[in-house]
């Protein structure tokens, strides 16, 4: 085992020792479940990665995301002409068309909202959603209910997979509801992972490989740090939970057109919080500027999360040389967005950090744990559930914190891959 494996290692431990630290109930160590989860992940990386006709469903993905990127630069480019890539009237200096977010980005999640909405009208994503349900319910020992949920979760987003238990939600105890909220924050939604393999395709072998898979097997993490910090306190009996009438359409266009105004949202809303944040940055910035500089350089809010969190990303297997940067990238991700994180990653030079690195921080930042998200479940889960709404509000804080652990434990088990296990890929 390499020096920089057995760190990683040391990650696991630190990230479940912090939230143990933080349990409600430390006499209740679930070890039984600990061993379960980091089975599970270990075990769906060395399928993926490892097992020939996996990895090459893998690869597969990858061309899929590069044929979604592609065709809708297609549309992009009919609508916005040379701002999206379409023919340049003046010379720019630039090889091919400028990389411009908004209309390279933005675009692809709402081509894969609607897309989602299809297959789920066609009944792909529910047959999947449900197996990954069956998967958790007998591999981490959940209900059916919350296991339903946190399949879903994996691929429609934090709040969107419980609207599919949402009659369940007043029956689930608190630390099931406690549980949804941090699987929540550990995954992202189909759409996102498309758009953050388009901005790290460039500097990351595999990307979208390694985006897919980091949201997959953070949901085992999301479920063990969940019920390290709340433990459940009451006997959890159910069973399976069918699919309600939620997200029902009445034709393939009809899921289109729904899918494309529920992706309008979520490309508002992130273009918008991704403005203000680092408008907000900025201003921080030129405050922070007010201060002599220190050790040659000026104080700026990324490296103060550099040096804050630098420790972290050490433990979950960074080289010391590259923990600043790398904390900078956690910090980044969990006071603005991932999206600002994986843009600052992605600009990285491909000299400026390891590839092994670049794999470690790409499943150490794919997750929604960040303080925006803290609003959206409160009020989404107020709305699904509002007769919980108290205890939605006490506990949302925790679960940004478990949320955003989980993902450090999933980059731990990355980091303490061997990295020929990638390279194959």
């Amino acid at each position: 085992m390499e020096i920089g494996n057995g760190q990683s290692l040391i990650g696991l431990v630190v990230v479940m020792g912090i939230c143990w630290l933080l349990s409600e109930d430390k006499k209740r160590f679930p070890w039984k479940l600990a061993i379960g989860a980091l089975v599970v992940q270990i075990g769906l990386v060395l399928l993926l990665f490892g097992v020939p006709p996996a990895r090459s469903a893998l690869q597969g993905v990858g061309a899929a995301v590069d044929g979604l990127s592609s065709s809708t630069q297609a549309g992009t480019a009919f609508v916005f002409g040379y701002l999206a890539g379409g023919d340049q009237p003046f010379p720019t200096g630039i090889a091919g068309a400028p990389f411009v977010f908004a209309f390279r980005v933005l675009p692809v999640i709402l081509v894969v909202c609607g897309l989602s909405a299809l297959l789920w009208h066609l009944r792909v994503l529910q047959w999947i959603t449900r197996a990954f349900g069956f998967a958790f319910q007998k591999t981490l020992g959940l209900r059916g209910p919350p296991a339903l949920a946190i399949g879903a979760t994996i691929f429609m987003g934090q709040v969107e997979g419980p609207i599919f238990i949402r009659a369940y939600l007043d029956k689930l105890s608190r630390s099931e509801l406690f549980m949804l909220m941090c699987v929540g924050m550990s995954c992202v939604s189909g759409s996102t992972m498309v758009a953050y393999a388009t901005i790290l395709k460039a500097t990351l072998p595999n990307a979208a490989a390694h985006v897919l898979t980091a949201s997959l097997i953070s949901a085992p993490a999301g479920v063990l740090l969940a019920r390290i910090m709340v433990p459940p306190g009451e006997v959890e009996q159910g069973g399976d939970a069918p699919f309600g009438n939620d997200n029902r359409y009445d034709s393939a266009i009809d899921a289109v057109s729904h899918g494309i105004g529920d992706g309008l949202q979520v490309v508002l809303n992130v273009g918008a919080t991704l403005i203000v944040f680092v408008a907000f940055v900025a201003i921080g910035d030129k405050l922070l500027g007010l201060i002599p500089p220190i050790g040659g350089q000026p104080v700026t809010i990324e490296r103060g999360l550099g040096i804050l969190f630098a420790p972290l990303a050490f433990v979950i297997g960074v080289p010391w040389s590259e923990a600043g940067t790398a904390g900078g990238l956690l910090g980044t991700k969990l006071v603005l967005t991932e999206f600002s994180a994986f843009i600052k990653l992605g600009a990285i030079p491909a000299g400026g950090l390891s590839e092994r690195t670049r794999t470690i921080m790409t499943y150490a930042l794919c997750g929604f744990a960040n303080v925006g998200s803290v609003g959206i479940n409160v009020s989404g889960f107020s709305v699904l559930a509002p007769e919980r709404r108290g205890e939605i509000l006490a506990l949302v804080w925790k679960a940004l914190i478990a949320g955003f652990l989980a993902t450090c434990l999933t980059a731990s088990i990355i980091g303490a891959m061997p990295q020929a296990l990638f390279h194959g890929h």
